[in-house]
């Protein structure tokens, strides 16, 4: 039985569209893109430590100087509404595509520069100040290329394939985390501590400016998405600033978005990024294994994203999140209360909550279309950067005072906003959302 469609004039039935070889290159040239982009934002956190006795007095505590060196890393965060609200702005103004190109140039540079900064031994106090630049320019290139690229393929793929397309997209994004792992693992592996404090420590941070600049080039081979089109075409692109109306208008929208993403930056931000030291500083695991296991688990995560983004396509979104929190919630307290265990098990734990991470990708499934499409980008990129920006940054800052205290302090965060997240499955906007062309249909039921 053949599947249909509804046409623009919400009149005819239409063959329902499948995806095509030039829907396969969009995916393909825009999740290299977020790859590259991700791991430009994310291998800073892999050398904290390092950084922190680079870029800090070697008289400074060294529980302090942790402190500060993951508040530069929160700062990259606090920037992303700024850069966020920004690239969106204009996004929803003169097309995804541009803004699409431009936030990972924004991103590319600042990397490369972070790879050839001296240290504090070199200039004193200016290189950390350089740093937290750096991180700034990075935070506000990233606020724009997440929910653009969301958007991006949430407005290119067959409708019937909506999920599957944002779910293989998170994919490419969190494959720049697991990059990100790989490429800490080879330093590690190949390179003695000396050297890797020595010189090393630049290498990921060159390499990334540079790929980051090759997939500038690349981006320039993708097409403008069918909605915008029809928007412009239509004339039904915003005419006031789109901030104000998604304020006016979409407040639930926003609110739900924002407590989603919530939920998105304790399983990112926790378990994927702010383990790998946790292991090493708590558990006394050595930095070798402690970033092998992080490899397994992101690429669990990056493996859970497909099948969530699949999954979300069969037996709907709801369903989805409620397997997937609740998941994440059991295998959080199985994994942190297991520490530090033998190696088998710290690989065969981690490598499961990581598969259960992968319920991430209903996070923007759910995003995207909970706004119109004259205002998607704006509305998507308003609430998730703001929200990562306050509980994305604060995390590590948080989680380190709170060690102080608890060592299962990680479990306790994951487990509780995993929790959330099984809550806001229930919420209506989990199962209904804007149509992703506006002519077809008010709304969409996605179960």
């Amino acid at each position: 039985m053949t599947s249909h469609a509804i046409s623009p004039d919400g009149t005819q039935p239409v063959p329902a569209r499948t995806l095509d070889a030039r829907d396969y290159k969009t995916l393909a040239l825009s999740a290299l893109g977020g790859t590259l982009e991700f791991y430009d934002f994310v291998i800073y956190v892999f050398f904290a430590t390092v950084l922190g006795a680079l870029f800090f007095p070697a008289d400074m505590p060294d529980w302090l100087r942790q402190l500060q060196t993951f508040g530069i890393f929160a700062a990259g965060y606090l920037a992303r509404p700024v850069g966020g609200i920004v690239i969106a702005h204009f996004g929803d103004l003169l097309g995804r595509k541009r803004m699409f190109t431009l936030s990972i140039f924004l991103m590319a540079a600042p990397t490369l520069v972070i790879g050839l900064l001296p240290t504090y031994a070199s200039i004193g106090i200016a290189a950390p100040l350089l740093l937290l630049a750096m991180r700034v320019l990075q935070g506000a290139a990233i606020g724009g290329e997440m929910p653009g690229a969301w958007v991006f393929i949430g407005e290119h793929v067959p409708a019937q394939r909506y999920g599957f397309g944002i779910g293989a997209l998170t994919s490419g994004i969190t494959g720049g985390i697991l990059l990100g792992s790989l490429v800490a693992v080879a330093i590690n592996r190949h390179y003695s501590p000396a050297e890797v404090s020595g010189f090393a420590w630049r290498i990921p941070f060159v390499l990334g400016g540079v790929f980051g600049l090759v997939s500038v080039y690349l981006r320039r081979f993708l097409h403008e998405t069918p909605v915008f089109k029809e928007l412009a075409g239509r004339r039904t692109v915003a005419r006031e600033l789109p901030l104000r109306t998604v304020l006016r208008e979409h407040r639930a929208a926003s609110v739900y978005v924002a407590l989603l993403t919530w939920v998105l930056s304790a399983a990112i931000v926790v378990v994927v990024l702010y383990t790998p030291t946790y292991l090493q500083k708590v558990h006394h695991i050595p930095a070798a294994l402690a970033l092998e296991a992080n490899a397994l688990a992101t690429l669990t995560l990056t493996i859970g994203c497909v099948l969530a983004g699949w999954a979300s396509d069969r037996i709907g979104t709801r369903a989805v999140m409620l397997i997937g929190w609740g998941g994440l919630f059991a295998t959080a307290y199985l994994f942190y209360t297991g520490l530090p265990g033998t190696p088998a098990t710290l690989f065969w734990h981690y490598g499961l909550v990581g598969l259960f991470v992968g319920t991430i990708a209903t996070v923007p499934i759910a995003g995207v279309r909970a706004f119109p499409a004259p205002v998607r980008f704006t509305g998507l990129s308003f609430a998730y950067n703001m929200s990562y920006a306050v509980f994305g940054g604060l995390t590590p800052v948080i989680l380190t005072l709170w060690l102080q205290h608890d060592t299962m302090a990680p479990a306790h965060y994951v487990a509780v906003l995993a929790g959330l997240g099984f809550v806001l499955a229930l919420w209506p906007l989990a199962a209904r959302g804007h149509a992703m062309r506006d002519g077809i249909g008010s709304a969409t039921m996605a179960r």
